[in-house]
């Protein structure tokens, strides 16, 4: 059975997620993501399967968007929980000059919750004039 510790405990772990994203930040992303997560974009056009260790390879690459004056733009949609070790979260944001929709799995494993599986897709942010 979940409960409220269980919510608090995948938000705690998605508002670091989102911190890791904006401060391109792979020690925070491997605080958050279990070792054996993929990273998966279905982006039509520009598919990708990548285990950690490429993934955190080209977020070490990255200028954060912190570091571009970039407002922070990010919001859960959804979190749902199939049992007391599997949940789903459904999140959004906006960085780079796009705007991401993230599916989350994540697995309660090692006494942690950790997100076992990112796949996502983005549109390119339309400017504002």
């Amino acid at each position: 059975m979940t409960g409220q510790q269980d919510l608090a405990e995948v938000i705690e772990v998605l508002e670091r997620y989102f911190d890791g994203l904006y401060h391109a930040s792979s020690k925070t992303l491997a605080s958050v993501f279990h070792p054996d997560a993929r990273y998966i974009n279905t982006t039509d056009g520009d598919y990708m399967n990548y285990s950690m260790s490429e993934y955190f390879a080209i977020v070490d690459q990255r200028k954060p968007p912190a570091e571009n004056g970039e407002e922070r733009r990010d919001n859960i949609i959804s979190i749902e929980f199939g049992n007391a070790r599997m949940a789903f979260a459904k999140v959004s944001m906006t960085m780079l000059g796009r705007h991401y929709l993230d599916f989350l799995t994540l697995t309660f494993d090692e006494g942690q919750w950790r997100i076992m599986c990112k796949v996502f897709s983005y549109t390119k942010q339309i400017q504002e004039k």
